[in-house]
């Protein structure tokens, strides 16, 4: 699909083989029992509340953050600051196509973001700088850059492949197929990638139901089994993030201990229909997405936990100062930091 079949006119945006990791001892360690224990979507005709009336938190002032998401015919990128929004990209046309899995503010204030039919790096102006095609017949849900002038995605298809693609060039330095559970289903092959400090690659097997991390060619040097699984992301102390979808957020070591947990069903009084991007917070809370269609607007869009799986933060906001449409993944901007400084084997 072409660029501008996507994009809506400006006027209208307003452990297997594991290498040597850090691991930190947890304290009262949940059951490893990585069994699913259930589906926790609303049932057909369940009119309660998605969420109390009243959040903890300070609402849309709680951080700093850029938000992206989909559904429901929209596809949706914010920046918050001091509780009012800074800056807007919004797709509200009927007849665009895509969605958008992943997404993120990079230091120079570009905007990077994989929208299923292609991946994009835009200005804060909303001019694109860079862009990806995905092929016919094949999906892009998931990218990050590696400094400023290179891009690794996942390119759903059969074959699916990883690709390294120098943004300045467009020449592509690095690519290499990925298993996969269904070549007939694209769709459902991949979602969440990301970079490790060794310089590997973290990927989610959504249709194989694992985690792997493959070097630089390609060569897959660690795995584990995950049912249900949306994302996984590396944490700083070696062990891996990761939310099954309608299970539960956690955290595992790379032995496959199961560290920390938070299960969707302990979140009492809250309809949470799928978790999906996890990120761990510098206060050691982590932050969750709930993605979910407005619905009569009282469902949360993300929470936050603190490591002692108290509910710290719930954002809900369809409305009144904004509505931010259904919630993929945020990223927190209450500190500097510099996304793209990863590598992937040597390229940097």
């Amino acid at each position: 699909m072409a660029l501008a079949a996507w994009f809506f006119p400006a006027a209208a945006l307003l452990a297997q083989n594991t290498p040597a990791a850090q691991t930190t001892p947890a304290t009262n360690r949940p059951s490893t029992n990585l069994a699913q224990p259930g589906n926790f979507r609303a049932a057909p005709g369940d009119n309660t509340p998605a969420a109390p009336a009243a959040l903890p938190g300070r609402g849309l002032a709680q951080h700093d953050f850029f938000y992206a998401g989909e559904g429901g015919g929209r596809h949706n990128m914010y920046i918050v600051r001091q509780g009012k929004v800074d800056w807007s990209y919004e797709n509200t046309d009927p007849q665009s196509k895509g969605e958008i899995s992943d997404a993120t503010l990079l230091s120079n204030g570009n905007v990077l973001f994989a929208h299923q039919f292609g991946v994009t790096e835009i200005t804060a102006e909303k001019k694109v700088v860079w862009n990806y095609d995905a092929p016919p017949g094949t999906e892009i849900h998931t990218a990050q850059a590696i400094g400023r002038e290179h891009v690794v995605f996942i390119r759903n298809g059969n074959p699916a492949k990883v690709m390294v693609v120098n943004t300045t060039s467009g020449a592509t330095e690095k690519e290499f197929d990925l298993p996969v559970g269904n070549t007939n289903s694209v769709h459902g092959q991949f979602r969440h990638a990301r970079l490790t400090e060794a310089g590997t690659l973290l990927v989610g097997h959504m249709d194989l139901h694992k985690v792997c991390e493959y070097d630089v060619n390609g060569k897959e040097v660690w795995s584990i089994s995950v049912p249900d699984l949306w994302m996984a992301a590396p944490l700083q102390n070696g062990d891996i993030l990761m939310t099954r979808e309608h299970t539960a957020a956690q955290e595992l070591d790379r032995k496959g201990v199961l560290v920390w947990e938070f299960p969707a069903a302990s979140l009492a009084g809250y309809k949470i229909s799928g978790m999906q991007t996890a990120s761990r917070l510098s206060n050691g809370d982590t932050l969750i997405n709930n993605w979910c269609k407005k619905g009569d607007g009282t469902a949360i869009q993300a929470f936050e936990v603190s490591a002692g799986k108290q509910l710290v933060w719930a954002l809900r906001a369809w409305g009144d100062p904004v509505d931010l449409g259904p919630s993929t993944t945020i990223q927190v901007l209450d500190e500097p930091s510099v996304p793209e400084n990863v590598r992937f084997g040597s390229i940097r």
